[in-house]
């Protein structure tokens, strides 16, 4: 599921319940589930920090519609975006962390 044909079907339609998007609910799919997680992460650094998706764009040099998408579960974030938004937010994204990985490289 992490490349190739796997990744040609968006992570929220992997969902039991994609209209649900960001809390569905997953029965297989851990790579999705990821995903998921990042996404609410994100959801809710944006809440804290009052950030609309320009501003995200602004901050992380990422694309906003590649956050769009990454929120809406419609794409598959690869490393070097996550790693952008972490650093472009100062958190921790990735399920598990509280700091951007790039400071434990």
């Amino acid at each position: 599921m992490t490349g190739g044909r796997g990744r040609s079907v968006p992570p929220r339609e992997l969902a039991r319940d994609p209209e649900n998007w960001p809390e569905a609910t997953f029965v297989d799919h851990p790579q999705a589930r990821v995903v998921q997680a990042v996404a609410q992460a994100l959801t809710r650094q944006m809440t804290i920090q009052g950030l609309g998706l320009r501003r995200v764009a602004t901050l992380s040099g990422v694309n906003r519609q590649a956050v769009a998408n990454l929120l809406a579960g419609s794409s598959w974030p690869d490393v070097a975006t996550l790693s952008r938004l972490e650093d472009g937010l100062g958190v921790g994204l990735y399920p598990g962390t509280n700091d951007p990985g790039s400071m434990h490289c």
